[in-house]
């Protein structure tokens, strides 16, 4: 449980209506120092105070969609929220030589995809139909006149 002295310490750093829209939104009051924006307009912030969290949740993500799910995060900041890279993506050496589209290279480099998100469940999910012809018909019933 969260203690009343660290909620009135996040409402007097971020603000009342953060600190809202975060219990709102999070379910926690957070506060930390931004490290940086993707494409998609999340916020990705950084506590390095041990006291103030949990081990291992002081990396986090402000999502720009209020309907979310985690394919909204792409496959860099999710490295970087999962400690898998110690630098963010905007601050990492080996994200800033990757080859983006709009240089100049050679014929034999690879040109990473734009990321998109999971689009399952919604209106942009991808829907097959069907070329096959059925092997069976549906009953069509035959009406009759009486006379």
């Amino acid at each position: 449980m969260v203690s009343l002295a660290r909620t009135i310490r996040h409402i007097r750093r971020a603000g009342l209506r953060e600190w809202w829209r975060q219990m709102q939104y999070i379910g926690d009051a957070k506060w930390g120092t931004y490290v940086g924006k993707d494409q998609f307009g999340n916020r990705y912030f950084e506590n390095r105070n041990a006291e103030e969290e949990i081990p291992g949740r002081h990396r986090w993500v402000d999502l720009a969609q209020h309907e979310y799910n985690a394919s909204q995060v792409p496959p860099e900041w999710h490295s970087w929220i999962s400690h898998i890279r110690k630098d963010p993506p905007n601050q990492d050496s080996v994200m800033q030589h990757l080859l983006l589209p709009g240089r100049r290279h050679s014929k034999l480099t690879y040109l990473p995809q734009p990321y998109v998100e999971n689009l399952t469940g919604t209106r942009g999910a991808y829907k097959p139909y069907n070329t096959v012809v059925p092997k069976y018909k549906e009953w069509e019933p035959k009406v009759t006149l009486r006379a």
